[in-house]
């Protein structure tokens, strides 16, 4: 078998360019073949538990492969960091904008690969890469099992209503022939099948897994990044898009600046509103902090007091995950999956959002050290439970014999 395209390859800790090349019978015959598609592994959830399936999943049993496409210019590349000990094939002209060109010219590279490599499982993760790969898998004209997963969906803050309709109907048509439908949180799953997306059967929930490196010193991590001492650090993480709601920490900044806190707001991340937001922060004299996309994650969570998300839409957020496994409390709107990824008044707030009472919220841990250290307890001991990376993979290990197990009965 000869599998050659012109690519960049990173495997086995490899970060050098390649050709990627398989010859002869370097694909055993004996394991279950995983063929994973994501258009792009920027920094956030999807590539984080893909990065862990992809290390951990047991390899006497698992061969896999990972298709994937480029970020956009304001995002970082995980695997710019991060090494996945697989084949990792990154497709020119895949990425998530859409382009009919090149988006078809990527479909047909995905439909050859299927055919050569002849995969077991076919697992596609996010919409664009599940469009393309399962419509590439429906017409390979081999046999294999279709999973996708849904990190979160699209069907609110993203799209006009239209767009948002033909997307449904996309992924109505898609869950016939898919075999299984992953979701990150009950919730979302929930969501889904008030469109009518998949029906309940089909639906597994595997919530995030996840683990995080040693955490610093705090004084270390504020001299690393030139930030001062003595006030009490409130984090955002995330994508500066709308669907993130971004806008939401400059109202929660005044709110604390007009009671009067001594509290500083750092923001994480990049997108095309961090100009807007520094603009606007600059105006009001607020005590805010941007960093754009950091890689250490540690390094951030050292130096924070609390944990804040603020989006509109979300699927299961990652970042209160390793906000808590590094024992720092969380405040949270009530969106997707966030409710079932904290415990609302024991490790955190989840709730509706006002910036006010976020404000209050936020005076509240700032002032009582006692119960933030407890709310920072609790997440630790919930996050260690639940959001483990050996959790993840036996998931998704017994996921795959349940599926190869049904196929050839």
């Amino acid at each position: 078998m000869t599998i050659d395209y012109f690519t960049e390859i990173k495997s086995k800790g490899n970060e050098s360019e390649s050709t990627f090349k398989i010859e002869g019978e370097m694909v055993s015959k004996t394991k279950v073949r995983v063929l994973r598609i994501i258009s792009r592994m920027n920094v956030g959830g999807p590539a984080i538990q893909i990065t862990g399936l992809m290390n951990s999943l047991p390899k006497a049993e698992f061969e896999q492969v990972l298709l994937y496409g480029y970020c956009s210019p304001n995002e970082l590349d995980y695997l710019d960091e991060h090494s996945i000990r697989v084949e990792c094939i990154r497709l020119e002209g895949f990425g998530r904008s859409i382009s009919l060109l090149s988006d078809f010219k990527v479909f047909l590279k995905i439909r050859e690969f299927i055919r050569t490599f002849e995969p077991d499982i076919i697992h596609t993760h996010t919409a664009k890469a599940g469009f393309l790969g399962r419509l590439a898998a429906l017409t390979s004209m081999k046999q294999q099992i279709r999973v996708h997963t849904f990190h979160g969906h699209l069907l609110r803050g993203y799209f006009s209503p239209a767009k948002t309709r033909l997307l449904v109907g996309v992924e109505r048509f898609l869950a016939h022939f898919t075999n299984s439908l992953v979701s990150v949180g009950s919730q979302v799953r929930d969501e889904l099948l008030s469109r009518k997306i998949g029906n309940k059967e089909k639906y597994e929930v595997i919530g995030p897994g996840l683990e995080i490196g040693d955490i610093p010193s705090r004084k270390s991590a504020l001299q690393t990044f030139e930030i001062p001492d003595g006030k009490f650090n409130v984090t955002w993480i995330g994508r500066a898009v709308p669907v993130k709601s971004p806008h939401r920490i400059i109202e929660i900044a005044k709110e604390c600046q007009n009671k009067g806190l001594q509290a500083q707001f750092i923001c994480v991340g990049d997108g095309p509103l961090l100009g807007e937001l520094k603009e606007i922060a600059k105006n009001f004299e607020l005590p805010m902090i941007f960093l754009g996309w950091q890689s250490d994650i540690e390094r951030i969570l050292s130096l924070s007091d609390l944990v804040v998300l603020t989006s509109e839409n979300e699927g299961t957020p990652v970042s209160l995950i390793q906000a808590q496994m590094a024992g720092i409390p969380v405040l949270t709107t009530d969106v997707g999956s966030a409710s079932e990824v904290m415990i609302h008044e024991e490790s955190g707030y989840c709730l509706t959002y006002s910036a006010q009472e976020f404000a209050n919220k936020i005076e509240i841990l700032d002032k009582d050290t006692v119960l933030r250290n407890s709310f920072g307890a609790a997440g630790k001991r919930n996050a260690q439970k639940y959001f483990s990376l050996g959790r993840l993979v036996n998931d998704h290990a017994e996921l795959y014999r349940n599926l190869v197990n049904q196929s050839n009965s």
